[in-house]
Parts: structure tokens; sequence; C-alpha cells
């Protein structure tokens, strides 16, 4: 079975969390995906309780928070005043997922910079280290997991099925250590995260690294893309016609793999920006592109 959701993402800067909740409404759609905010890290918690109360009267539900512009990576620069702003902004956002009644929060890692490719190990270790604390951290404030999202490329990890594997491996066996004081580290995998190389090669295919992540996987984003993994975009008519994301290959997948998931059901957001922000034009297109989305993405399940 598969919960589906929305990341709230594309309504930033254009429309409210009462429209995306009606529309959610209207769709049937019962869980949301708090994409982050820039304000988000400095907001007093009482804008929060607008948003929750919204979400309660719709019978909408905040499951989940996770970042949608890569501002946690300070972890990879070596940098101790970029560590010490993304240990303060990531306890903030489980504070804002706790104040939510939010299950998980989580980030991509972050990014090594392309020209100190060599400091790659050690903004991992960095990484996990921080994890290793701030999942006491979410414990306390009553999470159920910490989310890591696998990418596409080198210089973000995890991204090949190497790293996948031994970062979660070595954060669950510290989770296991301390089972009583820590939560569990997850994936949120997303459908259209392959990885291609340097010449475009195809190094890993999204479905492989979407069936390598499942026995951490908790939830997932449902986004389309193209056959480098180049451009996303979500499921309308005319961006199923360009995209290669076969959405009953996906429920096949996770139907055929159910007793591999860490938890169940498990939820997928669909994911995307929408048409292009900040046009007149444009903007008024973003209830039919959500609304196709869904439609087919149910069709498939």
């Amino acid at each position: 079975m598969i919960e589906l959701g929305i990341k709230s993402d594309p309504i930033e800067t254009r429309y409210s969390f009462d429209w995306l909740f009606g529309l959610m409404d209207d769709l049937d759609v019962r869980s949301v995906q708090l994409g982050s905010f820039f304000e988000m890290y400095v907001l007093d918690l009482r804008y929060f309780e607008k948003i929750r109360e919204m979400a309660f009267a719709r019978n909408i539900r905040l499951k989940s928070m996770f970042t949608a512009h890569r501002e946690l990576g300070g972890f990879f620069y070596n940098d101790v005043y970029m560590e010490k702003a993304a240990r303060s902004m990531y306890e903030r956002f489980i504070d804002v997922a706790s104040f939510l009644g939010a299950d998980y929060c989580g980030s991509n890692p972050g990014a090594v910079h392309r020209d100190q490719m060599n400091k790659k190990a050690e903004g991992i270790a960095c990484y996990i280290k921080h994890m290793k604390e701030l999942s006491f951290y979410a414990r306390e404030k009553g999470l159920k997991g910490l989310t890591i999202e696998p990418m596409s490329c080198a210089a973000e990890p995890p991204t090949s099925v190497n790293e996948i594997k031994s970062m979660m491996t070595e954060l669950n066996d510290f989770h296991r250590q301390n089972s009583s004081s820590t939560v569990p580290f997850h994936l949120c995998g997303d459908i259209s995260h392959g990885w291609a190389g340097p010449d475009r090669e195809i190094i890993s295919t999204n479905y492989e690294l979407f069936k390598v992540a499942i026995p951490w996987m908790c939830e997932f984003h449902y986004k389309n893309t193209d056959q480098y993994f180049e451009s996303t975009f979500a499921f309308s008519e005319e961006e199923q016609q360009r995209g290669i994301i076969d959405l009953r290959h996906i429920t096949h997948l996770i139907d055929e793999n159910e007793q591999e998931f860490p938890v169940w059901p498990v939820t997928g957001y669909l994911e995307t920006s929408g048409p292009k922000i900040g046009r007149d034009y444009s903007d008024k297109w973003l209830a039919k592109c959500l609304t196709e989305s869904i439609e087919a993405i149910k069709k498939s399940l």
C-alpha cells in the first residue's frame, strides 16, 4: 500500500497553505510533506499554529518535513562557521517538525565543492557525526525518525550503491546501540534520481538506486525526469509525454518488495516546482499541474 501525499514546494511565494490544503481536500490526498522555506529558521513557532489549524480543518496530516533548497549542507564545506550554522538550522528544523506533529524530517546531506572533491570523505564523516548527535535531539522532540535523500551525482552523497549502504548501515548501527534514546535513520527516496557521469553515461538508473534504498525507505518523492536525470518535472499530460518515469513500474517495484520496507505503508509525495514561478501566465496553471499529476499517480496505483 502506498499513501499518497504532496510536498508543499510549488506554493512557495505564490499560493497560501489554505489554498494547497483545499486542493488536497478536493483531490482526497491526506498527507503533506512540508517543504522548507527561507523564513522557517527564524520564524516564531506561533506562526506554525496557523498551518497546523488549517491542516486539521481540512483533515490533512502534516506527516513529514523535508528541505527544499539544499540549505543544510554546511557539514560538507570544511568550515567551522558553516558547520555551526547547519547544526543550528537542523535543530530548528526538528523543532518545527515536532511542533507540527510530523513523524519525520530530513534533508539531502549536502554537497562537497567540485574543486575540493578530495574532502568528500571528511564531509561525510562530519555529517554522520552530527546526525548521530541529532538523533538524540529528535528522540527528545518526539519524532519517529530522521530522513536522508539519495542524490544524483558524485558531489552529493549518498549517490552510489556503496554510499547508500555504508552511510545507512553506520547510522542505524549507532541507533541500535542507543535504541532507547535515539531515532532510526530512514531514506526519503526519489523515483527520478539516477546517476549519470561526466559524459552523461548512465552509472546507475533511477530504478536501480530506488530499489537499493528500499530497506531504509519510509517515504519517497514522485517526480518525473528525462533520460539523463537532468531536468525534473511532474506528471501532467504534457509532462508524461516527455518524461521517462513509468509510474506503474514504481507501484510494482514497491508491491514486489513490500516486506523489505522498514515501515508500512510507505508514503509517496508528489514533488514538483510546478510551472514557472512569478508569472501571470504560468502561476495560474499550478492547480491543473498538481491535479493532473495526482490523477496520473492514482491511476498507476
